[in-house]
């Protein structure tokens, strides 16, 4: 998976996820949303059958996008973990 980075600035980012799905980019625009600091985080893909998604982030200026994507993507391989140990959990009871 490769990301470009489109436009830049000190509270606003637009990135393209090259091979990203909607499953992934639903998932970080939701952790996107929690965050505080956060006032607009969505995606759209320009052509279904041949575009990446393209991500943008806006914040209210106390926190960078940067910033607020990694804590997003941290929190989301948190929850993938916990949904991992949970179904070890339940695998082995059976």
């Amino acid at each position: 998976m490769k990301v470009n980075v489109l436009t830049k600035a000190s509270n606003e980012l637009k990135i393209e996820i090259e091979g990203a799905g909607h499953t992934l980019c639903n998932l970080l625009q939701k952790k996107l949303l929690e965050e505080d600091g956060v006032e607009i985080a969505g995606y759209y893909v320009p052509h279904p059958l041949a575009s990446n998604p393209v991500f943008h982030i806006r914040t209210k200026g106390r926190v960078k996008p940067e910033a607020a994507l990694k804590r997003a993507i941290r929190k989301a391989r948190e929850m993938s973990e916990e949904l991992k140990e949970e179904f070890d959990k339940a695998f082995k009871r059976t």
